[in-house]
């Protein structure tokens, strides 16, 4: 599995979405699914499944894939 795929499964897992879900088009509080409670647990997980530490400023920042593929890019994270 390549990264971006890692990454779109921990966007659906976390965000509890059908896996049919475009989620390059996702942005936060978007969708009623993607919520601060939400988006926290999206943090964990993208966290836990790429094996870095996000900063708050990556936690903040993070409110669209496409944000969270430049940001796990700038840890290192080849996608």
């Amino acid at each position: 599995m390549t990264n971006d795929a890692k990454l779109r499964q921990v966007f659906i897992d976390a965000l509890a979405l059908s896996p049919e879900v475009d989620v390059e088009s996702l942005s936060y509080r978007g969708i009623d699914e993607w919520d601060s409670v939400a988006h926290m647990m999206l943090v964990g997980e993208i966290e836990s499944a790429f094996d870095v530490m996000l900063d708050t400023q990556d936690v903040i920042g993070m409110s669209s894939y496409s944000l969270a593929r430049e940001i796990l890019k700038r840890h290192g994270v080849q996608i």
